[in-house]
């Protein structure tokens, strides 16, 4: 249920396309109701996909980040895993997408300004044939020279990430954590991670930049929706962890 409404057919842009189509059909039963739907549906696409909505919710996602912790208390650095390109056999290997490598280039910077121990989280996505974890431990190490303490890499969702991070830091005495994530994931990373018992600290990640200044800013685009598709799935998904996991207590 959880894929249906974040990711599927009850997604946007997914739910607004095919009200779109089923609003002409709709119709030729009820003309006026079938109408209204097309209407309204394409109206709502045609809306999700300018930067002006799109960087409006990005923000309002965002805003849940908490201000001005100081990163000088945590004591070690927490990255998670994101996207990964499935390569077509075992013998060619997969590789980090482009949400993974930006959250490497964070976990760089992280590491030079703090100098703290390393922890990556992300297990196998998909048909993959490694996990998102041992190919950000592989990157880190290989390409810049950063080391990794732990590789957790097991994890599939965000709740995941922290209850197995948790596992392998807190014997360790590790009890607060500096997360890397993308901004508009750091709200639900960090709930996650408060209940399996770290305390949780962002990752100064770039924010999203308000867009309503200029008249593109109202005309569509592929990235915009793309934004708007996230923000939208952080807002299910923050709903969605507080109802299935919000009395669990990781220990």
């Amino acid at each position: 249920m959880w894929f249906l409404i974040s990711y599927g057919f009850l997604a946007p842009p997914t739910i607004f396309i095919a009200l779109c189509l089923l609003g002409p059909a709709a119709a030729l039963v009820w003309r006026r109701t079938g109408l209204a739907i097309a209407l309204v549906s394409g109206f709502c696409l045609f809306a999700a996909a300018t930067p002006a909505l799109s960087s409006y919710l990005m923000r309002h996602v965002e805003a849940e980040i908490p201000e001005n912790d100081d990163l000088r208390a945590a004591q070690a650095i927490v990255v998670l895993g994101g996207d990964i390109r499935v390569a077509k056999d075992a013998d060619n290997g997969d590789e980090l997408g482009s949400l993974s490598l930006e959250r490497v280039i964070y976990t760089v910077d992280a590491y030079r300004q703090l100098q703290k121990p390393i922890a990556v989280s992300g297990g196998i996505i998909s048909e993959a044939h490694q996990s998102v974890g041992a190919l950000m431990k592989d990157m880190l190490e290989t390409n810049f020279g950063i080391p990794v303490t732990w590789d957790e890499d097991k994890s599939e969702t965000t709740w995941e990430n922290a209850e197995f991070t948790a596992r392998l830091l807190l014997p360790a005495g590790i009890k607060t954590v500096v997360v890397v994530t993308h901004s508009s994931d750091l709200p639900r990373a960090l709930w996650c991670f408060e209940r399996a018992g770290l305390k949780a600290l962002p990752w100064p990640a770039p924010r999203s930049a308000p867009k309503w200044d200029e008249i593109e800013d109202f005309l569509p685009n592929l990235n915009a929706l793309l934004k708007t598709f996230y923000a939208v799935h952080e807002m299910i998904g923050g709903v969605y962890y507080r109802l299935r996991y919000g009395s669990q207590q990781v220990t």
